[in-house]
């Protein structure tokens, strides 16, 4: 893509995720997702009312008078962004292709972080992991996330969920709110879905298209499966080859409903032919419940 047309398209994208995530998230953001913690500030002298489990007794019997310890929300968080750049995305029937929506979602997800001064990073990931960008505070950060998001092209079009999940449990040693934004059209991802959510704040964000789960009755199609390249002759009209569709795609839901509920992770999907900000508000108002 020429320099011109990106730097278009990232503005573009700038105006609209920065304005949903000022007006829709910002309070929303903050209490869905928690600091690492209560941090250490100050001593300070003991007055009526403090909790006398808060004094500090060395202090106390060095001036011999109570002085308690004052403790604040570590509020800082590290945000990671796990996004599927595989060839499956490269797809879409409604309003958007699928890695058009996940850009969207993404630079709402990191322009919430940023507002609430936490770090982001990313890990994009096909069947490898593509890129790593490391967590850094800024609007110049983020704007290089969604240059990043449009313009990159990946090496692989496999998808690997659970090859990004280890990599991001090897470099990210502290506790980290992790989105993992994906058509999660994967497999044996579930034992290290579970690993990194004892560790990691761990959310799922599905894109989907419904043309997927249920192609048109139109006779002879030539379809290419986006990730392995390989096309093939389908008879649409045919009833077996529609259930054999519906099957797979009822299979592959359960195995996601369960695989997320074993890990205590939670997941929302949304379509590429819908408005995403709602599904995500709720998805923030489930946590802050």
């Amino acid at each position: 893509m020429e320099t011109k047309e990106l730097i278009k398209k990232v503005r573009k994208i700038e105006i609209k995720t920065r304005g949903i995530s000022n007006q829709v998230f910002a309070g929303n953001y903050q209490s869905a997702f928690k600091g690492r913690g209560m941090a250490f500030t100050e001593v300070r002298e003991y007055q009526f009312g403090d909790d006398i489990r808060s004094i500090d007794w060395n202090v106390t019997a060095r001036f011999n008078h109570p002085y308690v310890k004052v403790f604040e929300e570590e509020r800082e968080l590290t945000v990671m962004l796990l996004i599927d750049v595989s060839g499956s995305n490269e797809f879409g029937s409604q309003k958007q292709l699928k890695e058009e929506m996940i850009t969207e979602i993404a630079a709402v997800l990191a322009f919430s972080a940023i507002n609430n001064n936490d770090k982001v990073g990313v890990i994009f990931f096909s069947s490898t992991i593509e890129k790593f960008i490391p967590p850094k505070k800024g609007t110049t950060h983020i704007l290089r996330i969604i240059r990043e998001l449009i313009d990159f092209k990946p090496a692989e079009q496999g998808t690997d969920i659970a090859g990004a999940l280890k990599y991001m449990r090897n470099v990210i040693k502290k506790k980290s709110v992790a989105f993992l934004i994906s058509d999660m059209q994967d497999k044996g991802f579930d034992d290290a879905l579970s690993i990194v959510a004892k560790k990691h704040d761990l959310v799922g964000i599905r894109i989907y298209d419904p043309l997927e789960s249920g192609i048109p009755a139109v006779g002879l199609m030539k379809i290419r499966d986006a990730e392995s390249g390989k096309m093939i002759w389908a008879d649409t009209s045919s009833k077996s080859f529609r259930e054999n569709l519906k099957r797979w795609k009822m299979n592959h839901e359960k195995f996601l409903k369960n695989t997320f509920t074993k890990a205590s992770v939670d997941l929302t999907s949304i379509s590429t032919g819908q408005d995403y900000v709602p599904p995500l508000i709720a998805l923030f108002k489930r946590r802050i419940q």
